[in-house]
């Protein structure tokens, strides 16, 4: 289970952008968070992925509580938990091929030795060639870039996943690879998803229930 419980959220000392929210996602389950922009749907999936501390509630990853964020998360806790952005240029560090952005994670932990085989076999399921993996950020689509992100997201086998927003910068044909490729990795593996949108059709089709934000403004599906 992931949860989120009476989370109130913010940065600096404005005012919170999140007033006692909660949020729970079973295994398996597909859960979609809709809102304007602006509405903190961004901070609480930081929140979930244990990107952003937030100023007062719990945030408990399989049973787990969550005392430290970042880099100060436990290593079983970071990996297991895998998110995308928005915009994945601003995601993907501009110096490194494509090959390196999906490796990245596994050689922040240690696991350097299975990097190639890992990216080879992410790179298939994200539709990325051989030939687009030694390319770096500059020298490819959004698009393109988006897939090695989401490989990215998948090297250490989550069992929760957060897209915040993934498809927002796409076309039809790439966001419906995307959440393809997504859904064949949930139905192997089982992982929850935290999908994040202002498009309540994707979500709709995508998810298996719908939350929105700010809750008054429409009740859950």
């Amino acid at each position: 289970m992931l949860e989120l419980r009476d989370v109130t959220a913010g940065y600096g000392r404005a005012a919170p952008v999140l007033d006692n929210v909660s949020l729970t996602i079973a295994p398996g389950e597909a859960v979609g968070l809709l809102g304007p922009s602006g509405c903190g749907k961004s901070t609480l999936a930081r929140i979930a992925a244990l990107l952003h501390p937030p100023r007062a509630g719990t945030v408990t990853v399989d049973g787990e509580r969550v005392r430290g964020w970042r880099h100060r998360a436990p290593r079983h806790l970071r990996t297991a938990i895998g998110i995308t952005f928005q915009q994945p240029r601003a995601a993907a560090d501009p110096r490194l091929r494509l090959a390196d952005t999906i490796a990245e994670p596994l050689r922040a932990c240690g696991l350097a030795a299975t990097a190639k085989d890992r990216t080879a076999e992410l790179a298939e399921a994200t539709g990325l060639t051989a030939e687009l993996l030694h390319r770096r950020p500059h020298e490819v689509s959004d698009g393109q870039l988006q897939r090695a992100c989401l490989a990215r997201a998948l090297v250490h086998e989550p069992r929760w996943l957060v897209c915040d927003e993934m498809t927002s910068m796409l076309d039809a044909s790439t966001t419906a690879a995307l959440v393809a490729t997504v859904e064949t990795y949930r139905n192997r593996t089982r992982a929850g998803l935290l999908a994040v949108s202002h498009d309540r059709d994707l979500l709709t089709r995508w998810c298996d229930r719908i939350i929105q934000l700010p809750p008054a403004l429409v009740p859950s599906s």
